[in-house]
């Protein structure tokens, strides 16, 4: 019985997260959705200028059957402009996400506190590695890895600040409603016994 009762103690404790950790599978989840919205957007945008054209070449084609193809092939390729878009914002971001905030929560694991230092550290190292699977010479990608990395922890120092004095300050309103609605659920208790004592003495 005691050794079910030290596992159950210590498997909530490898699965208690520290304050203000976030959840790495929800956020990568809308990371995926965050870009694929982006990218089939700028698709989008970006084909605004090749249906001109097309409807230049309509202007100039007296044949109806000549312009149903050409608005067919227009809205295809910009179908698959925007899909591809899509699919390629959602990796790339839902790829960054994953790398961040999975690094950012090893971090807080294996150091035991979770501060600024984390956000820094996993910026600049999911920068970094961004910054080297891009295409181009390894004297470019070098480049790419020293600025990412640069970039990376310039970036995520305030935002990561910031992040945490958020969560410190709602930390400190739960704690602050907590304790208020401890003591109005003993104030209703006691105005409870009250009323239940005033009802027996006026029997």
């Amino acid at each position: 019985m005691e050794v079910s009762e030290k596992h159950e103690e210590t498997h909530s404790n490898r699965t208690e997260r520290l304050a203000g950790t976030v959840n790495w599978g929800t956020a990568t989840v809308i990371g995926v959705f965050a870009g694929m919205l982006y990218g089939g957007s700028k698709e989008a945008a970006a084909s605004v200028s090749k249906d001109a054209e097309v409807m230049l070449k309509l202007g100039s084609t007296p044949d109806k059957r000549e312009q149903y193809r050409l608005m067919r092939d227009a809205m295809e390729k910009r179908f698959i402009r925007v899909t591809r878009g899509s699919i390629v914002g959602g990796i790339r971001l839902g790829m960054f996400t994953a790398g961040f905030y999975g690094l950012q929560n090893l971090l807080a694991e294996k150091r035991g506190v979770h501060d600024v230092f984390n956000v820094v550290g996993a910026g600049s190292a999911t920068a970094s590695a961004f910054g080297l699977i891009m295409p181009g010479s390894l004297q470019w990608r070098a480049r790419n890895v020293v600025l990412g990395s640069v970039l990376g922890a310039a970036i995520c120092f305030p935002l990561g600040w910031i992040h945490l004095k958020l969560v410190e300050k709602a930390n400190e309103g739960n704690m602050a409603a907590k304790s208020s609605g401890e003591i109005g659920e003993a104030k209703s208790g006691l105005g409870a016994a009250i009323d239940r004592l005033e009802e027996n003495l006026n029997k």
